[in-house]
């Protein structure tokens, strides 16, 4: 009877036993620029970029949303990539709208047209409401039960390979020679994530030759479950032999209606070893039926560009994940490895 009551007793405690906490991710709809709202178990936050300016408001609107839905009402660290209209152009008003404590970037931006100072001295004007962080490739985003290495930022790269990578990578033989891009998009802030056993990897709109600097003759940042595609999946980023070298489970891509998701692009992505499936934010135009994922894994599927609809993904320390598309519920777990 005594063993009886205990077997009775431990099935009470797991029953009232709290789920495991999950780390999520939003992927939300800036109209092909970028905004990804990471959330911690313990309610700490990350933003990557604030989209574009302009339109009523409407991309801070749609991050609001989203840090609501995450139960959120202040952003913790703020992270911009590099400074173009659609990744850095959003932050005054996210900022208007949301307390922001932290502000991470590569430093002061390269570009030097009227139009990028403008953006500059915008940016530089909302940084002063929190504390300001420059981060060089090897640094680490400060969030708690996290390990997020910053692998590139201002046109460098880390100087060894992450734990458990460094392996000769056979694909950077027959990768094709890239010209230099002096552009903002070759500087870059991108990271690689760790909770746990899951991996996560943003590089931001890093070009091609910077990003086969990170993979070639070594492939210094390993393997990744979920893999955010580079550049909204333009043909100007994503080759082969850092995509393939990768080798994630599933990838996000973060495309607009009419910009990303290029069709050369798309197949390099979906011909990656290993890969079990690609959401997209956006239906792209361009690539018809042919190049675009079925309609339950896009977020948004109409030409009007107005649905606002995001991807999720919460994922557990035991590298399992569900990503889940916020425009009809659909939702697909996959299991730890």
């Amino acid at each position: 009877m005594r063993l009886l009551a205990g077997f009775v007793l431990s099935l009470c405690v797991a029953t009232v036993l709290p789920a495991a906490k999950t780390l999520d991710f939003y992927f939300i709809d800036v109209e092909g620029g970028q905004a990804t709202l990471i959330v911690t178990p313990s309610k700490q936050s990350l933003l990557v970029d604030a989209g574009w300016p302009g339109f009523n408001k409407r991309d801070a609107e749609r991050i609001k949303a989203a840090a609501k839905s995450a139960g959120i009402k202040h952003i913790d660290y703020l992270a911009v990539t590099h400074y173009h209209n659609d990744h850095v152009g959003g932050v005054p008003q996210i900022v208007a709208m949301l307390p922001v404590k932290n502000f991470i970037d590569h430093g002061p931006n390269n570009e030097t047209t009227k139009g990028a100072k403008e953006l500059s001295e915008a940016y530089d004007e909302a940084v002063k409401t929190g504390n300001h962080m420059v981060m060089k490739p090897g640094d680490k985003i400060p969030l708690k039960g996290l390990d997020i290495t910053v692998v590139a930022a201002n046109g460098e790269r880390i100087g060894s390979a992450l734990a458990g990578a460094g392996a000769a990578n056979p694909l950077c033989d027959a990768a094709p020679k890239f010209p230099e891009d002096k552009s903002e998009n070759a500087r870059s802030l991108g990271f690689v994530l760790n909770f746990g056993k899951f991996r996560f990897v943003d590089l931001g709109d890093l070009t091609s030759a910077k990003e086969l600097n990170l993979v070639c003759p070594n492939n210094l940042l390993g393997t990744v479950d979920v893999y955010l595609t580079t550049h909204h999946g333009l043909d100007a980023s994503n080759p082969k032999a850092i995509v393939h070298a990768l080798r994630p489970r599933v990838a996000i891509m973060n495309n607009g209606a009419k910009k990303g998701g290029v069709p050369a692009a798309w197949k390099v992505i979906k011909d990656s070893p290993g890969l079990e499936d690609m959401w997209q934010v956006h239906f792209a135009i361009a690539g018809g039926k042919e190049t675009n994922v079925p309609d339950p894994m896009v977020a948004n599927i109409t030409e009007d560009n107005d649905e606002g609809k995001a991807l999720k993904i919460s994922a557990s320390e035991d590298g399992s994940f569900t990503v889940t598309n916020t425009r009809n519920k659909y939702s697909k777990t996959y299991a730890k490895k």
